[in-house]
């Protein structure tokens, strides 16, 4: 029966999965990249001791992400796991089918991954080279553990991702969890709750406690700060959007829905809002700490430095940005039967389309805010001076967040509405 219920939910919802299938190949090859830079660099120089900082981050970035969007995958099932229990399935057989889907996806998107990860490691070693950073002798080696040490990151936190999505729909009675489904349940549980202020004060307190270590040292720690707080904002983000969904409200008939969706949707919104904060955050600090020393001192930073800095910065970005990206890609995909009923009850495509750039929006904004938040509250303690950013930069940034938003949303709806509204409701949900 287990085998039936994963091949059942994998022909049902395929395009649910393509968004996480991307994700973990990527993550496969961000951990195969930075275990094979990490072992070809030279041993016991910097260089090496910052491709190990790399190694480790790459792993707990990927490790947050993937069970980040295989929970949100499995989280749009909670209907289907609910009828499934409701015809004899036991707790048990449901929460073994939601591992089984996560280990179906994670393991060939792994086998993909790792070589595509020994290619590009090999790319960045060679751009090492060629901008004299390490001599010309130091060439690309795969790790030899990279394979087990990526499939294990990968397949480990998505397995716990989906098992945490499948937990409600599998212990409570099939009356009660379909219940749920009809209508969400819009409160936050007090487990998520606890765990999000924990990561929170524990990234501020991890804030507090390195500012006052050697500035090489706290560059280092306060990733980790990042990263706990974009933890407990994700943990805490449906509150969140609650609090700017109402924003909306300033754009008329349109943006009141488009808020309303917001609040009742605002779970499944959060797991795209873990990777986009990490993003805009993560890209903010590291380009904060280049523009700030070089508007202190006077002097630009040595351009292998730079290249060193940015080529890493840019990777963990757009890897983050992409699963984002994927996300809402799939999230808007699996609203089709709402957008068609929305058109049916007499909307246009351009209201229609309205909604849901208006959502975007919100989306963007609170993203932002997120972002905004998180890497001021890394950096501060870290910089000697107030921290200064080129509004061309700032530009910059702001137009990537919104892209990515406005790519994962606008467009899948602009596909989804190319069908009449009556075939798309016939789809099924």
């Amino acid at each position: 029966m287990r085998a039936g219920l994963i091949r059942q939910a994998l022909r049902k919802h395929p395009w649910s999965f393509v968004g996480p299938a991307i994700t973990q190949c990527l993550a496969a090859a961000l951990v195969a990249g930075a275990l094979g830079a990490s072992s070809s660099l030279p041993p016991g120089s910097d260089l090496a001791a910052f491709a190990g900082i790399l190694v480790g981050l790459a792993i707990y970035l990927c490790g947050i992400i993937v069970g980040v969007t295989m929970s949100s995958t499995i989280a749009r099932q909670a209907r289907d796991l609910a009828l499934v229990r409701a015809v004899g399935a036991t707790p048990g057989q449901v929460r073994r089918a939601a591992a089984g889907q996560a280990a179906v996806v994670a393991i060939p998107a792994t086998l993909i991954g790792v070589p595509l990860g020994a290619l590009g490691g090999g790319v960045w070693v060679q751009s090492l080279v060629t901008h004299d950073v390490v001599p010309p002798s130091v060439t690309f080696e795969a790790h030899p553990a990279a394979l087990p040490i990526a499939l294990a990151v990968t397949l480990g936190t998505s397995v716990v991702g989906a098992l945490v999505s499948a937990v409600r729909p599998s212990r409570v009675r099939p009356a009660v969890a379909l219940a749920d489904t009809a209508a969400p349940v819009r409160q936050l549980g007090p487990v998520r709750v606890l765990l999000g202020v924990l990561f929170v004060a524990g990234g501020v307190v991890g804030s507090i406690a390195v500012s006052g270590l050697d500035p090489a040292t706290a560059e280092e720690a306060t990733l980790f700060v990042l990263l706990a707080m974009c933890v407990g904002a994700g943990l805490l983000a449906p509150a969140l959007l609650r609090v700017t969904a109402p924003l909306g409200r300033l754009g008329g008939r349109i943006g009141t829905l488009a808020a309303d969706n917001l609040v009742a949707r605002a779970k499944s919104y959060s797991g795209a809002l873990v990777p986009l904060v990490l993003a805009a955050a993560f890209a903010t600090i590291k380009v904060t700490v280049q523009t700030t020393a070089e508007h202190v001192t006077g002097a630009p930073a040595p351009a292998e430095d730079l290249w060193l800095e940015y080529t890493g910065t840019a990777v963990y970005t757009v890897f983050a940005a992409v699963a984002a990206l994927t996300t809402l890609i799939t999230l808007v995909l699996g609203r089709r039967r709402e957008l068609a009923l929305l058109r049916l009850a007499g909307a246009t495509r351009a209201s229609a389309l309205g909604v849901v750039v208006c959502e975007a929006l919100i989306v963007t904004v609170t993203g932002l805010l997120f972002a905004v938040g998180a890497a001021a509250a890394t950096l501060l303690p870290m910089l000697p001076a107030a921290p200064y950013v080129p509004p061309g930069v700032v530009a910059s940034g702001l137009l990537g967040v919104t892209l990515v938003v406005g790519l994962g949303m606008a467009l899948p709806a602009l596909g989804v509405m190319r069908r009449p509204a009556i075939a798309a409701l016939g789809d099924g949900p």
